[in-house]
């Protein structure tokens, strides 16, 4: 160990030299010659180990950048490549997927084995999930955008302005990509939300040798958490300095809200029901849900709150009035334009008091041109302004001069 220690250093030529040397000079002899060819042997042999063990060390330093809220990614950093690792695409535990992004021509460093490999700069993408939109409108990068499936589910107004002029191709009507026109599009990566991705389309698409990246946002439980996957696109386009920024100014505006309610504890907690009926089922956020936290950090009491679920939950009728037929105010119910159509949709809503003592709030106040609402789009990514309406709603006089900007009262 002490011989590697002192010969790492040595330069490759200067090896080579050395062993060459001392066959040189101790050809005449020939036992001589013998021990100085597997001296020789012997040199180039700790060479290789030492140039070996140097490629896996440079692989151990890689620089884990912070991540404040999420859970299910993480970003590290050596040089010219990024390295992104997946490690909650879906609910239940799985292996994580790990991409590798290198910057410019570059060869990628051996003994990672990622899932995908993506070189900046990028010139197309394609995202499958109107939450992710936003990203590139934030990022300033709406321009990537080359395909999605059902432009018309899309609100955010940079991107209907690039829809307008034919430069974001449609990929089907369906809520998944036609495969045929995403390969045909050749992206330099394609983004899926494992909520609803076809398995064989991701086998399809590298096959191909398109990047396929899986998104777990959805399954986020604190706001932040989900608004953070900005840095995860961020990281994937090359922009990911501009993605730390955006975030910390909604990581900001999102903990001073919070903090006029903590700092100026309410006299009164409002209790809330949230969610409408479909059929016979009536779904409504867990208790472990990003609204469930954001009901809380408002101010309100939500009363499905012991409820385990991360994501939604399914209900009886039965179970919610006896619950809830009290709550104070009711909140996201559902795209109603007034109390009269939700009356009309089921009867049954008028039994409880928020909706007769018209405390029924939706977030329906922005919609799109073609009429998607920008809250199932915008609002995952800035939870700030919807912590903000509901202190409004829940605690008005926290937050004296804000405006609602994602709800309205029915």
């Amino acid at each position: 160990m002490q011989l590697f220690e002192v010969f790492q250093d040595i330069s490759f030529l200067a090896w080579l030299e050395l062993a060459f040397s001392l066959v040189y000079f101790e050809r005449r002899n020939f036992l001589m010659a013998k021990k100085s060819t597997l001296l020789f042997l012997s040199l180039l042999t700790l060479l290789s180990y030492s140039c070996t063990e140097g490629k896996k060390e440079n692989l151990e330093h890689w620089e884990v950048l912070p991540i404040d809220f999420a859970s299910g990614f993480s970003i590290k950093k050596n040089g010219g490549f990024t390295l992104l690792e997946v490690s909650r695409a879906y609910p239940d535990p799985h292996i994580p997927f790990r991409y590798l992004i290198v910057e410019g021509d570059i060869s990628p460093p051996e003994g990672i084995n990622p899932d995908g490999i993506i070189r900046l700069p990028v010139s197309k993408v394609v995202l499958t999930s109107t939450p992710h939109i936003p990203h590139l409108d934030l990022l300033g990068c709406t321009w990537l955008l080359a395909g999605f499936p059902n432009l018309d589910l899309i609100s955010t107004p940079s991107i209907r302005n690039l829809i307008k002029e034919d430069k974001v191709l449609e990929l089907g009507k369906g809520a998944s990509p036609n495969a045929e026109l995403l390969l045909e599009l050749e992206p330099d990566w394609v983004m899926f939300s494992s909520l609803g991705e076809d398995p064989k389309l991701l086998d399809l698409c590298r096959s191909a040798g398109i990047p396929t990246v899986l998104s777990g946002e959805y399954l986020e439980k604190h706001p932040l958490g989900r608004a953070e996957w900005i840095k995860f696109t961020g990281a994937l386009t090359g922009n990911l300095g501009a993605a730390d920024s955006i975030f910390s100014f909604i990581k900001e505006e999102y903990m001073k809200a919070a903090e006029a309610v903590a700092e100026n504890p309410p006299s009164h907690r409002p209790s809330v029901i949230s969610g409408v009926m479909y059929q016979d089922i009536w779904y409504a956020p867990g208790g472990s849900s990003w609204a469930a936290e954001l009901i809380e950090k408002a101010g309100g009491e939500y009363v499905f709150q012991d409820l385990p679920q991360t994501g939604s939950a399914e209900l009886s009728y039965e179970f919610v009035l006896d619950r809830a037929m009290e709550a104070d105010f009711w909140l996201g119910a559902a795209d109603y334009k007034n109390l009269r159509e939700m009356e009309t949709a089921n009867s049954r809503y008028a039994n409880f008091k928020a909706f007769q003592e018209d405390n029924v709030f939706t977030y329906t106040a922005k919609k799109g041109e073609t009429g998607g609402l920008m809250y199932f789009e915008e609002g995952y990514m800035r939870p700030d302004l919807v912590l903000k309406d509901l202190i409004k709603i829940l605690q008005p006089e926290l937050l004296p001069y804000h405006s609602l900007y994602f709800y309205q009262k029915l």
